[in-house]
C-alpha cells in the first residue's frame, strides 16, 4: 500500500542565483526557445503509496555542502504534469546511490523514490534505448549508431508528432546530435535519440549540448519530454558518486528554482542506467514534483515504466513493451496536465 504525503509551502528562491551556479559549473552561455502555453487543470488520479519516516542512516562523512537554493513557491493546486526532465547516472546500484549520494537522497526522501526499480539489461545502451523506445530492441552491446540503425518512433519523436516539445541536453557533446563519441567526455551510447535514423532531422535540431540547459531553465522553456546526459565524469562512470552528487546538486537546484517547477507542470526524474552487477540491477529512481512529500514506492518498476510515463505526459500511447508496464507516473500518483 502506498500513501502520498501532504503538500507544504516552499520558501521563495532566486532563479537567477541558481542558474548562475549552473552556468559557473558548465562554463557556458545559454540560449532559449519559446515557451508553451500553461496547461489547464485535469481531475486527480487515484494513487497508493507507502509513507515512511525519513532515512536516518548517515552516509560516509564528507565536507558539508549547503544548498545554493530552495525550491521556488508552487501553486496551491498543481495543474498536472506536462513536462518531465530525466537525469541519468551511470552504473551504480540502489544501495550505492542511497548511501553515497547524500544530496540526491535528501531530495528522494523529501519528495519520492522507489525501492524496487530495476534496469533491464547490461551494458548501458539497451537501457537508454528502453527509456526512449519502450524496448531494448534486442540491443545487447554498446555499439554506435552506425551499428544499430533503429527505425520507428521514440518518445522524442512521439512528443514532436503530438505538437509538443522534446530535447536531450548532452554534456560535452561537440555539436547537435553527435553520432560518434568525442568532445569533452561525451559518449554516444548514452544519447539514445542519435540511434533513430528516421528522426535524424529532429535530432539535429533538438538533441543539443548541455550549454543550452541553463537558459531553458531560466526561460521556462524546458521540453515536455527531456533528458539530461552528464559527461563521463559527472555521471559517475569515470568519477565518484560524490562528484555526480555534487553535479546533480547544482544542476537540479537550478531546475527547482525555475518557472517550470514553480508552475507545478514539471516533474524531475533521477535514475541510473544500470547497476554494477552487484544488486540484481536495482537502481535508485527519484521522482520530484511539488505535490509529492516523503513518498516511497515499493511496487516493481523498470525503465519501461519511465518510458510509459514519458509517452503519457504528451498524451500518446506507450511504445512497444512499455504498453504492458506499470506507469511511473501512476505509481507516484502524478496527474497528467495538458
Amino acid at each position: 500500500m502506498r500513501v502520498r504525503g501532504a503538500m507544504t509551502r516552499w520558501a521563495s528562491c532566486s532563479t537567477a542565483l541558481a542558474c548562475a551556479g549552473l552556468l559557473s559549473l558548465t562554463g557556458c552561455v545559454a540560449t532559449t526557445e519559446s515557451d508553451l502555453p500553461s496547461p489547464p487543470e485535469v481531475s486527480e488520479a487515484s494513487t497508493q503509496h507507502t509513507e515512511r519516516p525519513p532515512h536516518t542512516a548517515s552516509p560516509s562523512p564528507r565536507p558539508t555542502k549547503a544548498h545554493t537554493t530552495q525550491p521556488s513557491p508552487t501553486p496551491a493546486v498543481s495543474p498536472g504534469v506536462s513536462k518531465v526532465l530525466v537525469f541519468v547516472v551511470e552504473n551504480h546500484s540502489l544501495d550505492q546511490m542511497r548511501t553515497q549520494m547524500p544530496s540526491t537522497f535528501a531530495l528522494a526522501e523529501r519528495y519520492g523514490y522507489t525501492t524496487s526499480y530495476a534496469a533491464l539489461t547490461h551494458p548501458s545502451l539497451g537501457n537508454y534505448i528502453a527509456m526512449a523506445a519502450g524496448s531494448t530492441l534486442g540491443i545487447a552491446d554498446d555499439g554506435d549508431p552506425d551499428v544499430h540503425r533503429l527505425h520507428g518512433p521514440s518518445v522524442f519523436s512521439q512528443a514532436l508528432a503530438a505538437g509538443k516539445t522534446a530535447a536531450i541536453y548532452a554534456e560535452g557533446m561537440p555539436g547537435t546530435c553527435a553520432t560518434t563519441s568525442g568532445g569533452d567526455q561525451y559518449v554516444v551510447r548514452h544519447n539514445p535519440w542519435t540511434y533513430f535514423v528516421d528522426d535524424r532531422a529532429a535530432c539535429s535540431t533538438y538533441d543539443v549540448p548541455a550549454t543550452r540547459l541553463p537558459g531553458d531553465i531560466a526561460a521556462g522553456t524546458l521540453p515536455n519530454v527531456g533528458m539530461v546526459i552528464p559527461d563521463l565524469c559527472n555521471d559517475a562512470h569515470d568519477c565518484s558518486l560524490t562528484r555526480a552528487d555534487d553535479w546533480l546538486h547544482l544542476t537540479v537546484d537550478a531546475v527547482l528554482a525555475g518557472p517550470d517547477w514553480r508552475s507545478g507542470r514539471l516533474a524531475v526524474v533521477i535514475t541510473a542506467d544500470e547497476d554494477d552487477r552487484h544488486q540484481d540491477n536495482l537502481v535508485l529512481t527519484t521522482v520530484l514534483h511539488p505535490s509529492l512529500r516523503h513518498v516511497v514506492v515499493d511496487a516493481p518498476l523498470t525503465h519501461l515504466s519511465l518510458s510509459r510515463f514519458l509517452s503519457e505526459v504528451v498524451h500518446q500511447p506507450p511504445l512497444r513493451d512499455a504498453a504492458g508496464a506499470p506507469s511511473l507516473g501512476d505509481a507516484f500518483g502524478l496527474r497528467i496536465g495538458r
